[in-house]
Protein backbone atom coordinates (compact mmCIF):
# COMPACT_ATOMS: atom_id res chain seq x y z
CA UNK A 1 0.00 0.00 0.00
CA UNK A 2 1.25 3.61 -1.06
CA UNK A 3 1.47 5.84 1.68
CA UNK A 4 1.48 9.36 0.58
CA UNK A 5 1.93 12.19 2.65
CA UNK A 6 0.16 15.39 2.92
CA UNK A 7 0.94 19.18 2.03
CA UNK A 8 -1.74 21.63 2.89
CA UNK A 9 -1.16 25.22 1.54
CA UNK A 10 -2.29 28.21 3.10
CA UNK A 11 -0.96 31.57 2.51
CA UNK A 12 2.43 29.79 1.29
CA UNK A 13 2.62 28.08 4.61
CA UNK A 14 1.88 24.17 5.36
CA UNK A 15 -0.68 24.03 7.78
CA UNK A 16 -3.24 21.48 8.95
CA UNK A 17 -7.02 22.07 9.24
CA UNK A 18 -9.99 19.94 11.72
CA UNK A 19 -12.90 18.97 9.82
CA UNK A 20 -11.55 21.37 7.31
CA UNK A 21 -12.86 24.86 8.86
CA UNK A 22 -10.72 27.54 8.14
CA UNK A 23 -10.67 28.51 11.29
CA UNK A 24 -8.38 25.41 12.92
CA UNK A 25 -5.47 26.14 10.98
CA UNK A 26 -2.43 25.09 12.53
CA UNK A 27 1.21 26.12 11.26
CA UNK A 28 3.67 23.23 11.19
CA UNK A 29 6.48 25.35 8.80
CA UNK A 30 7.17 28.82 7.04
CA UNK A 31 8.81 26.58 4.40
CA UNK A 32 6.56 23.82 2.73
CA UNK A 33 9.13 23.56 0.17
CA UNK A 34 11.80 22.31 2.83
CA UNK A 35 9.20 20.31 4.01
CA UNK A 36 8.48 18.73 0.66
CA UNK A 37 11.92 17.53 0.31
CA UNK A 38 12.15 15.96 3.87
CA UNK A 39 9.76 13.81 2.89
CA UNK A 40 11.22 12.85 -0.81
CA UNK A 41 14.47 12.17 1.00
CA UNK A 42 12.30 9.95 3.15
CA UNK A 43 11.20 7.83 0.81
CA UNK A 44 7.60 9.73 -0.44
CA UNK A 45 6.97 8.27 -3.64
CA UNK A 46 3.86 10.63 -3.81
CA UNK A 47 2.97 14.08 -2.37
CA UNK A 48 -0.44 14.78 -2.24
CA UNK A 49 -0.61 18.91 -2.30
CA UNK A 50 -3.56 21.03 -1.23
CA UNK A 51 -4.06 24.61 -2.24
CA UNK A 52 -6.52 25.64 0.56
CA UNK A 53 -6.56 29.07 -0.68
CA UNK A 54 -7.97 28.41 -3.91
CA UNK A 55 -10.45 25.93 -2.18
CA UNK A 56 -12.06 28.64 -0.17
CA UNK A 57 -11.95 30.60 -3.08
CA UNK A 58 -9.42 33.07 -1.83
CA UNK A 59 -6.39 34.58 -3.80
CA UNK A 60 -3.91 32.13 -4.00
CA UNK A 61 -0.69 32.87 -6.05
CA UNK A 62 1.58 33.03 -3.11
CA UNK A 63 0.29 29.23 -2.77
CA UNK A 64 1.23 28.62 -6.47
CA UNK A 65 4.83 30.13 -5.95
CA UNK A 66 5.00 27.83 -3.39
CA UNK A 67 3.68 24.81 -5.65
CA UNK A 68 5.96 25.84 -8.80
CA UNK A 69 9.17 25.74 -6.16
CA UNK A 70 8.28 22.35 -5.08
CA UNK A 71 8.03 20.95 -8.66
CA UNK A 72 11.50 22.42 -8.97
CA UNK A 73 13.14 21.01 -5.79
CA UNK A 74 12.20 17.73 -5.45
CA UNK A 75 11.93 14.36 -8.00
CA UNK A 76 8.50 13.01 -6.52
CA UNK A 77 5.30 13.16 -8.22
CA UNK A 78 2.92 15.68 -7.09
CA UNK A 79 -1.06 14.86 -6.94
CA UNK A 80 -2.74 18.55 -6.79
CA UNK A 81 -6.12 19.59 -5.63
CA UNK A 82 -7.79 22.68 -4.11
CA UNK A 83 -10.08 25.03 -6.16
CA UNK A 84 -9.30 23.25 -9.59
CA UNK A 85 -12.75 24.80 -10.94
CA UNK A 86 -12.52 24.91 -14.74
CA UNK A 87 -10.61 23.43 -17.41
CA UNK A 88 -8.06 26.37 -17.70
CA UNK A 89 -7.08 25.97 -14.00
CA UNK A 90 -6.26 22.02 -15.00
CA UNK A 91 -4.29 23.26 -17.84
CA UNK A 92 -2.25 25.36 -15.75
CA UNK A 93 -1.74 22.66 -13.22
CA UNK A 94 -0.47 20.66 -15.76
CA UNK A 95 1.75 23.49 -17.17
CA UNK A 96 3.30 23.78 -13.81
CA UNK A 97 4.28 19.75 -13.74
CA UNK A 98 1.71 18.24 -11.51
CA UNK A 99 1.88 14.07 -11.79
CA UNK A 100 -2.39 14.49 -11.14
CA UNK A 101 -4.96 16.88 -10.30
CA UNK A 102 -7.66 15.81 -7.83
CA UNK A 103 -10.98 17.54 -8.64
CA UNK A 104 -13.89 17.87 -6.38
CA UNK A 105 -16.55 20.09 -7.04
CA UNK A 106 -16.69 20.19 -10.87
CA UNK A 107 -17.05 16.12 -10.72
CA UNK A 108 -20.03 17.16 -8.44
CA UNK A 109 -21.43 20.48 -10.52
CA UNK A 110 -20.79 19.50 -13.92
CA UNK A 111 -20.16 15.40 -14.29
CA UNK A 112 -20.01 16.19 -18.27
CA UNK A 113 -16.99 17.98 -18.11
CA UNK A 114 -15.72 15.72 -15.56
CA UNK A 115 -15.96 13.05 -18.86
CA UNK A 116 -14.11 14.87 -21.24
CA UNK A 117 -11.39 15.95 -18.85
CA UNK A 118 -10.82 12.27 -18.53
CA UNK A 119 -10.82 11.29 -22.56
CA UNK A 120 -8.71 14.48 -22.76
CA UNK A 121 -6.21 14.03 -19.95
CA UNK A 122 -6.37 10.20 -19.51
CA UNK A 123 -8.09 8.41 -16.31
CA UNK A 124 -4.81 7.94 -14.07
CA UNK A 125 -3.63 11.82 -14.32
CA UNK A 126 -7.72 12.93 -13.19
CA UNK A 127 -8.39 11.33 -9.83
CA UNK A 128 -11.87 12.72 -7.96
CA UNK A 129 -11.96 13.77 -4.56
CA UNK A 130 -15.25 12.74 -2.35
CA UNK A 131 -15.28 14.25 0.30
CA UNK A 132 -17.92 13.10 2.68
CA UNK A 133 -19.83 14.57 6.16
CA UNK A 134 -22.09 11.90 7.43
CA UNK A 135 -22.10 10.21 4.04
CA UNK A 136 -23.09 13.19 2.24
CA UNK A 137 -20.68 14.90 -0.38
CA UNK A 138 -19.38 18.42 0.38
CA UNK A 139 -17.71 20.49 -1.60
CA UNK A 140 -16.19 24.44 -1.90
CA UNK A 141 -13.65 23.76 0.30
CA UNK A 142 -15.94 21.55 2.40
CA UNK A 143 -18.24 24.40 3.02
CA UNK A 144 -21.38 23.40 1.24
CA UNK A 145 -23.19 20.59 1.33
CA UNK A 146 -24.89 18.61 -1.36
CA UNK A 147 -28.05 16.49 -1.42
CA UNK A 148 -25.96 13.51 -2.88
CA UNK A 149 -24.91 11.09 -1.17
CA UNK A 150 -21.12 9.59 -1.08
CA UNK A 151 -22.09 6.16 -2.84
CA UNK A 152 -24.24 7.89 -6.21
CA UNK A 153 -21.47 9.92 -6.57
CA UNK A 154 -19.05 7.09 -6.83
CA UNK A 155 -21.16 5.28 -9.25
CA UNK A 156 -21.20 8.79 -11.12
CA UNK A 157 -17.46 9.05 -11.19
CA UNK A 158 -16.92 5.61 -12.12
CA UNK A 159 -19.26 5.86 -15.52
CA UNK A 160 -17.13 8.62 -16.38
CA UNK A 161 -14.44 6.89 -16.66
CA UNK A 162 -12.31 8.01 -14.15
CA UNK A 163 -9.64 5.78 -12.30
CA UNK A 164 -9.27 6.72 -9.09
CA UNK A 165 -10.86 8.06 -6.12
CA UNK A 166 -9.51 9.55 -2.69
CA UNK A 167 -12.48 9.55 -0.35
CA UNK A 168 -12.15 11.67 2.79
CA UNK A 169 -14.50 11.55 5.58
CA UNK A 170 -14.38 15.21 6.65
CA UNK A 171 -15.60 14.29 10.35
CA UNK A 172 -12.29 12.41 10.98
CA UNK A 173 -9.84 14.58 9.42
CA UNK A 174 -7.22 16.59 11.18
CA UNK A 175 -9.04 14.84 14.10
CA UNK A 176 -6.17 11.98 14.99
CA UNK A 177 -9.47 9.78 15.94
CA UNK A 178 -8.73 6.98 13.32
CA UNK A 179 -9.55 5.73 9.73
CA UNK A 180 -13.44 5.22 8.10
CA UNK A 181 -12.49 1.76 6.76
CA UNK A 182 -16.17 0.80 6.81
CA UNK A 183 -17.13 3.99 4.68
CA UNK A 184 -13.55 3.80 2.39
CA UNK A 185 -14.08 -0.01 2.20
CA UNK A 186 -17.78 0.77 0.54
CA UNK A 187 -16.87 3.40 -1.79
CA UNK A 188 -14.10 0.86 -3.09
CA UNK A 189 -17.08 -2.10 -3.48
CA UNK A 190 -19.59 0.98 -5.19
CA UNK A 191 -17.27 2.16 -7.25
CA UNK A 192 -15.14 -0.66 -8.28
CA UNK A 193 -12.18 1.65 -8.90
CA UNK A 194 -8.91 2.48 -6.73
CA UNK A 195 -9.43 4.08 -3.51
CA UNK A 196 -6.97 6.12 -1.75
CA UNK A 197 -8.02 6.46 1.84
CA UNK A 198 -7.89 10.02 3.42
CA UNK A 199 -8.89 11.29 6.64
CA UNK A 200 -7.95 10.48 10.61
CA UNK A 201 -5.05 8.45 10.48
CA UNK A 202 -3.62 8.68 13.66
CA UNK A 203 -1.45 5.13 14.22
CA UNK A 204 0.34 2.78 12.55
CA UNK A 205 -2.64 0.16 13.42
CA UNK A 206 -4.49 2.84 10.94
CA UNK A 207 -2.61 1.78 8.33
CA UNK A 208 -2.60 -1.67 8.91
CA UNK A 209 -6.10 -2.31 8.65
CA UNK A 210 -5.95 -0.59 5.51
CA UNK A 211 -3.34 -2.60 4.01
CA UNK A 212 -5.02 -6.15 5.20
CA UNK A 213 -8.57 -4.63 4.04
CA UNK A 214 -8.60 -6.32 0.33
CA UNK A 215 -11.59 -4.08 -0.43
CA UNK A 216 -9.63 -1.98 -3.31
CA UNK A 217 -7.87 0.76 -1.00
CA UNK A 218 -4.36 0.81 -2.24
CA UNK A 219 -2.83 3.77 -0.96
CA UNK A 220 -3.03 6.18 1.97
CA UNK A 221 -2.78 9.78 2.37
CA UNK A 222 -1.52 11.01 5.91
CA UNK A 223 -1.27 14.28 7.40
CA UNK A 224 -1.29 15.62 10.87
CA UNK A 225 -0.60 12.33 12.52
CA UNK A 226 3.36 13.20 10.41
CA UNK A 227 3.41 16.24 11.83
CA UNK A 228 2.32 15.64 15.13
CA UNK A 229 4.80 13.08 15.65
CA UNK A 230 2.73 10.11 15.92
CA UNK A 231 5.09 8.14 13.77
CA UNK A 232 7.42 8.93 10.91
CA UNK A 233 7.48 8.50 7.20
CA UNK A 234 9.96 6.00 7.20
CA UNK A 235 7.75 4.12 10.04
CA UNK A 236 4.60 4.36 7.64
CA UNK A 237 6.05 3.21 4.85
CA UNK A 238 7.89 0.41 6.27
CA UNK A 239 4.50 -0.69 8.20
CA UNK A 240 2.49 -0.41 4.93
CA UNK A 241 4.68 -2.77 2.52
CA UNK A 242 5.64 -5.19 5.30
Amino acid sequence: MLVIPAIDLRQGKSVRLAQGRKDTATVYSDDPVQIADTFARDGARLLHVVDLDAAFAESNSLNREVLRQMIRAINVPIQFGGGLRSIKQIEKAFELGVGRVVIGTMAVEYPEVLKGMVRRFGPERVVVGIDAKNGQVVTHGWEMDHQLDAHTLCRRVSAAGVGRIIYTDVGRDGMLTGVNLDGTCMIATASGLKVTASGGISSLKDLERLKTADCGIDSVIVGKALYEGRFTLAEAIASASA
